[in-house]
C-alpha cells in the first residue's frame, strides 16, 4: 500500500517513499511533511487531509475562548511528538469553521479520529497527554493497527 500525506505548508497530497518518513519533503513546496507538531487547518484543509492521508488523522476541535481547550493544547502537542508520523494531528478552530457543526460536535475540546476518511473514534473533554495516548492506542488497536507511539 502506498503511504500518502498532505503537506502542512501547501496542502498538496504526497506519496511517501520507503525511507524515514520524518525526512519526507513535499514535492511541490519542499516543506517537511511531518514536523511532529499539530497542524492548524480550516474546513478545506481538513477535507484534504481526510481525503488524501493514508494514516489515521486525529482532529482537535477547539476554540480560543475555551479554557479546557487551551489547557489541553500542550498535551495534544506532546502526543503529536510521540505519535507522528504514524498519526497526523490537526487543530480545527470551531469558531472559524463549519466542519464542527457538520461533524456533530456538541462540546469542546473534542477529539475525532479518522481513518481512510471515516470517523472511527471520538472523545470530548480535557485529557492529559497520558490519557490521550491511552485513548489513541486503544482506538488504533480497534483498527487492527499495533500501538504506534514511538
Amino acid at each position: 500500500m502506498t503511504k500518502q500525506a498532505v503537506c502542512p505548508s501547501c496542502g498538496t497530497g504526497n506519496r511517501i517513499g520507503s525511507g524515514d518518513p520524518l525526512a519526507a519533503k513535499c514535492g511541490r513546496c519542499g516543506g517537511k511533511l511531518f514536523t511532529q507538531t499539530p497542524v492548524d487547518v480550516d474546513d478545506a484543509q481538513l477535507e484534504a487531509h481526510l481525503k488524501l492521508s493514508s494514516m489515521p488523522v486525529l482532529v482537535d476541535v477547539w476554540a480560543p475562548w475555551c479554557g479546557p481547550c487551551r489547557m489541553m493544547a500542550p498535551h495534544f502537542a506532546e502526543a503529536a511528538r510521540a505519535f507522528e508520523p504514524a498519526v497526523r494531528f490537526l487543530k480545527l478552530n470551531a469558531d472559524q469553521n463549519q466542519a464542527p457543526a457538520r461533524l456533530g460536535v456538541r462540546g469542546i475540546p473534542a477529539l475525532i479520529l479518522f481513518h481512510k476518511g471515516q470517523e472511527v473514534a471520538r472523545q470530548a473533554g480535557l485529557m492529559s497527554a497520558a490519557q490521550l495516548a491511552a485513548w489513541l492506542n486503544q482506538a488504533l488497536a480497534s483498527l487492527g493497527q499495533s500501538e504506534m507511539q514511538r
